[in-house]
Protein backbone atom coordinates (compact mmCIF):
# COMPACT_ATOMS: atom_id res chain seq x y z
CA UNK A 1 0.00 0.00 0.00
CA UNK A 2 1.26 3.52 -0.78
CA UNK A 3 0.75 6.80 1.20
CA UNK A 4 -1.34 8.37 -1.55
CA UNK A 5 -3.45 5.42 -1.66
CA UNK A 6 -3.75 5.55 2.25
CA UNK A 7 -4.62 9.64 1.62
CA UNK A 8 -5.81 10.40 -1.37
CA UNK A 9 -4.89 14.08 -2.39
CA UNK A 10 -6.77 16.94 -0.99
CA UNK A 11 -7.79 14.67 1.85
CA UNK A 12 -6.85 16.51 5.49
CA UNK A 13 -6.17 14.07 8.13
CA UNK A 14 -6.47 15.39 11.59
CA UNK A 15 -3.54 13.70 13.31
CA UNK A 16 -3.69 14.71 16.88
CA UNK A 17 -4.04 18.20 19.58
CA UNK A 18 -2.02 19.39 21.81
CA UNK A 19 -2.16 21.75 25.05
CA UNK A 20 0.43 24.39 25.28
CA UNK A 21 0.97 25.14 29.25
CA UNK A 22 2.93 27.84 30.51
CA UNK A 23 5.34 25.27 32.10
CA UNK A 24 5.88 23.87 28.86
CA UNK A 25 6.02 26.84 26.80
CA UNK A 26 8.97 28.07 29.41
CA UNK A 27 10.76 24.66 29.20
CA UNK A 28 10.78 23.80 25.61
CA UNK A 29 12.05 27.78 25.08
CA UNK A 30 14.89 27.50 27.86
CA UNK A 31 16.28 25.05 26.34
CA UNK A 32 16.19 25.18 22.69
CA UNK A 33 14.57 29.31 21.78
CA UNK A 34 15.15 31.48 24.94
CA UNK A 35 13.91 34.67 23.94
CA UNK A 36 12.28 36.62 26.25
CA UNK A 37 8.52 36.61 25.20
CA UNK A 38 9.16 33.02 25.60
CA UNK A 39 10.47 32.04 28.92
CA UNK A 40 9.62 35.05 31.34
CA UNK A 41 5.71 35.98 31.63
CA UNK A 42 6.05 39.48 33.06
CA UNK A 43 8.96 40.55 30.35
CA UNK A 44 6.15 38.91 27.31
CA UNK A 45 3.62 41.51 28.24
CA UNK A 46 5.92 43.86 26.92
CA UNK A 47 6.24 42.27 23.79
CA UNK A 48 4.28 42.66 20.68
CA UNK A 49 2.68 39.58 21.40
CA UNK A 50 1.42 40.89 25.07
CA UNK A 51 1.41 37.61 27.07
CA UNK A 52 3.95 34.77 27.20
CA UNK A 53 4.04 32.69 23.84
CA UNK A 54 5.38 29.05 22.59
CA UNK A 55 8.25 29.55 20.26
CA UNK A 56 7.41 28.69 17.03
CA UNK A 57 9.88 25.26 16.71
CA UNK A 58 7.46 24.32 19.68
CA UNK A 59 4.59 24.41 17.75
CA UNK A 60 6.49 22.53 14.93
CA UNK A 61 7.61 19.92 17.23
CA UNK A 62 4.02 19.90 18.79
CA UNK A 63 2.97 18.59 15.01
CA UNK A 64 5.85 16.06 14.44
CA UNK A 65 4.61 14.81 18.09
CA UNK A 66 1.37 14.50 17.19
CA UNK A 67 1.95 12.82 13.61
CA UNK A 68 4.24 10.16 14.58
CA UNK A 69 1.52 8.90 17.36
CA UNK A 70 -1.32 9.48 14.80
CA UNK A 71 0.94 7.68 12.34
CA UNK A 72 2.01 4.37 15.09
CA UNK A 73 -1.99 3.94 15.29
CA UNK A 74 -2.52 4.03 11.82
CA UNK A 75 0.26 1.43 10.99
CA UNK A 76 -1.18 -0.29 13.83
CA UNK A 77 -4.65 -0.79 12.47
CA UNK A 78 -3.14 -1.69 9.31
CA UNK A 79 -1.21 -4.01 10.23
CA UNK A 80 -4.12 -5.38 12.41
CA UNK A 81 -5.93 -5.57 9.11
CA UNK A 82 -3.66 -7.97 7.67
CA UNK A 83 -2.60 -5.19 5.58
CA UNK A 84 1.50 -3.72 5.16
CA UNK A 85 1.27 0.40 5.91
CA UNK A 86 3.38 2.81 4.05
CA UNK A 87 7.27 2.94 4.69
CA UNK A 88 7.82 6.61 5.42
CA UNK A 89 11.31 7.16 6.04
CA UNK A 90 12.78 10.89 6.44
CA UNK A 91 11.92 14.07 5.30
CA UNK A 92 14.22 15.64 2.80
CA UNK A 93 12.58 19.16 3.88
CA UNK A 94 10.48 21.56 3.79
CA UNK A 95 9.12 25.04 2.55
CA UNK A 96 7.32 28.47 3.25
CA UNK A 97 6.81 27.52 6.86
CA UNK A 98 4.85 30.45 8.43
CA UNK A 99 3.85 31.20 12.12
CA UNK A 100 0.55 32.95 11.40
CA UNK A 101 -0.22 33.73 14.95
CA UNK A 102 1.28 33.55 18.61
CA UNK A 103 0.39 30.15 20.47
CA UNK A 104 -0.54 31.48 24.21
CA UNK A 105 -0.10 29.26 27.37
CA UNK A 106 -3.56 27.19 27.46
CA UNK A 107 -4.06 27.05 23.56
CA UNK A 108 -4.98 23.62 22.10
CA UNK A 109 -3.21 22.91 19.16
CA UNK A 110 -5.12 20.96 16.41
CA UNK A 111 -2.49 19.30 13.76
CA UNK A 112 -3.34 18.12 10.72
CA UNK A 113 -1.29 16.94 7.27
CA UNK A 114 -2.91 16.69 4.03
CA UNK A 115 -1.50 14.70 1.00
CA UNK A 116 -0.48 17.27 -1.86
CA UNK A 117 1.08 14.95 -4.52
CA UNK A 118 3.52 12.09 -4.78
CA UNK A 119 5.70 11.19 -7.29
CA UNK A 120 9.06 8.55 -7.90
CA UNK A 121 12.72 9.62 -7.46
CA UNK A 122 14.31 9.05 -11.08
CA UNK A 123 17.44 8.38 -9.04
CA UNK A 124 15.86 5.55 -6.80
CA UNK A 125 13.45 2.96 -8.16
CA UNK A 126 11.04 2.28 -5.61
CA UNK A 127 11.17 5.64 -3.53
CA UNK A 128 9.04 8.11 -3.89
CA UNK A 129 9.03 11.30 -2.24
CA UNK A 130 5.42 12.76 -1.06
CA UNK A 131 4.63 16.53 -0.59
CA UNK A 132 2.00 17.41 2.23
CA UNK A 133 0.42 20.63 3.48
CA UNK A 134 0.92 20.57 7.34
CA UNK A 135 -0.70 22.51 9.51
CA UNK A 136 -2.14 23.48 13.24
CA UNK A 137 -5.30 25.13 14.18
CA UNK A 138 -5.77 26.67 17.62
CA UNK A 139 -9.36 26.07 19.40
CA UNK A 140 -10.78 29.13 18.27
CA UNK A 141 -10.31 27.74 14.63
CA UNK A 142 -7.73 29.98 13.65
CA UNK A 143 -4.56 28.57 11.92
CA UNK A 144 -1.44 29.49 13.52
CA UNK A 145 1.18 27.63 11.81
CA UNK A 146 1.53 26.03 8.25
CA UNK A 147 4.14 24.52 6.76
CA UNK A 148 4.40 22.38 2.97
CA UNK A 149 6.89 18.96 3.94
CA UNK A 150 8.01 16.15 2.25
CA UNK A 151 8.97 12.55 3.35
CA UNK A 152 10.23 9.70 1.19
CA UNK A 153 8.45 6.39 1.33
CA UNK A 154 9.97 3.11 0.21
CA UNK A 155 8.62 -0.04 -1.67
Amino acid sequence: MRLIELSPPGEKVVTGTMLFTTDDIIRFAKQFDPQPFHVDVEVARHYVSGALCASGWHTCAGWMKTFLAYWAQESGRLIAEGQQPPKLGPSPGFQKLQWLRPVYAGDSITYSVTMVDSRPLATRPGTFINRTLNEGVNQDGQLVMRYEGSVLEFE
